[in-house]
């Protein structure tokens, strides 16, 4: 399993391990195909959803 960093973009992500997608949409980011999106990291997203980017990353790189 890959492990996330708050550095990684978006799309980055998503084409590493594409099984996150439902972990980032229940945090709010409902927009994961939007251009932008594809080059925004995860550190970014997160500050524009008002979320923890720590919890973030702790719920995805703990996902079974």
């Amino acid at each position: 399993m890959a492990e996330i960093t708050k550095e990684m973009t978006i799309g980055e992500i998503l084409r590493t391990v594409p099984d996150v997608a439902p972990i980032l949409m229940e945090a709010g980011m409902h927009c994961l195909g939007c251009p932008a999106s594809q080059g925004e990291s995860l550190e970014e997203a997160a500050m524009v959803h008002g979320i923890s980017v720590d919890d973030l990353i702790g719920r995805i790189n703990s996902r079974a």
